[in-house]
């Protein structure tokens, strides 16, 4: 992602004044970070919410794609008030995905009312993804259950349990990613996929996000980038 970002934003003018990996994180310091006037954060769970606490401390707005730490989610939200930072969060940053999303909503919400369907999810993802179930999985997950009141929550395994949103995890090289939601019943099946075919859309978007977030103040997401 780190290169893909780097080579879109070169492409749009942009300069990159700091690159941070495991090779070099003792060069992650608040006099570097300063140097930027965004910052895109996407590393792991290990360490996303300590390079957010950095950014803000820096007081760089920073955009941010790593996915499995939102159990520190209330905290961050809180420290980037106090320091009257800037945070854009999106478990997806591809402009298609975010489509999806609404898309996925809207069909929760039209199946509300007929419940001889059954949904389940299924995820794809390269053998170096970390998290299981992805991040995106998990917000599709989320608008399901927002809007399907018979499931109560996701588990990321087989269940027989009606309450139960089952999360079918596979890890495929290579698999930039997939999303699948299926509503079956005994007569028919509904299902709406998307399938990514490399990793552009993703960095592309976080790009676009950057430059949405230069010199604003707050919280935001990629339905405010895209008007959504």
């Amino acid at each position: 992602m780190g290169h893909a970002i780097e080579e879109i934003a070169v492409s749009k003018g942009h300069e990159i004044v700091l690159k941070i990996s495991i090779d070099n994180v003792e060069d992650m310091t608040i006099e570097n970070v300063k140097k930027a006037d965004v910052a895109i954060e996407f590393t792991g769970p290990e360490s996303a919410a300590t390079n957010l606490e950095k950014c803000f401390e820096a007081g760089v707005p920073v955009v941010c794609g790593s996915t499995g730490w939102l159990d520190k989610w209330d905290e961050i939200v809180k420290l980037c008030k106090e320091k009257d930072g800037s945070l854009l969060y999106a478990s997806n940053f591809s402009i298609g995905v975010n489509l999806f999303f609404e898309l996925n909503t809207y069909l929760a919400k039209l199946m509300q009312d007929y419940e001889e369907y059954e949904v389940k999810m299924e995820e794809i993802h390269h053998t170096q993804k970390k998290d299981a179930p992805s991040g995106t999985a998990i917000t599709l997950a989320e608008q399901i259950m927002a809007n399907l009141q018979r499931k109560k929550h996701w588990v990321n395994e087989e269940s027989t349990r009606e309450e139960d949103l089952q999360i079918i995890s596979e890890r495929i090289n290579p698999a930039p990613g997939t999303h699948k939601i299926k509503y079956t019943s005994a007569i028919d099946d509904i299902e709406i996929i998307h399938t990514a075919h490399n990793r552009v859309g993703f960095a592309g978007g976080a790009v676009k996000a950057a430059e949405f977030l230069h010199g604003k103040k707050g919280i935001y997401n990629m339905k405010d980038v895209l008007g959504l």
